[in-house]
């Protein structure tokens, strides 16, 4: 007991002993599963996690349907949409987020392809 300067002393043989052992047992065997499948998921990532709107199901019926994520890229949007589950803003932010462009057609790294260069031809265009 915490208030008690000297421990409680239980015989080998005590039903008390043994069921403070079970618990013990248990409650280290909870928490090695939980830290064990915490690790496992970490392990096992798709870029299809990233996705919003895209949850287990729509994912396993992507990958059940086209078979890879290397398929499912080179889909369009009408072949995603076509998915019992699917409709075109789904498919388009599926594709978007797995080539790396946004939803509106920018590439992710913060503008479209043609405005990077943009500014380098205006400039040509005033000399």
């Amino acid at each position: 007991m915490p208030a008690e300067p000297d421990p409680v002393i239980l015989s080998r043989t005590s039903e008390g002993l043994y069921l403070l052992q079970r618990v013990r047992d248990e409650a280290h065997r909870f928490a090695i599963t939980y830290h064990r499948q915490r690790r496992s998921q970490g392990m096992v990532a798709s870029e299809l996690d990233g996705v919003p709107g895209l949850g287990p199901a729509r994912r396993a019926a992507l990958l059940k349907h086209f078979g890879s994520l290397r398929k499912i890229k080179a889909a369009g949007v009408d072949e995603i949409a076509a998915l019992p589950g699917f409709g075109p803003r789904t498919a388009a932010a599926v594709l978007a987020a797995l080539t790396g462009e946004r939803a509106n057609g920018e590439q992710a790294n913060g503008g479209s392809a043609g405005s990077a260069s943009e500014p380098a031809s205006a400039g040509q265009g005033a000399q």
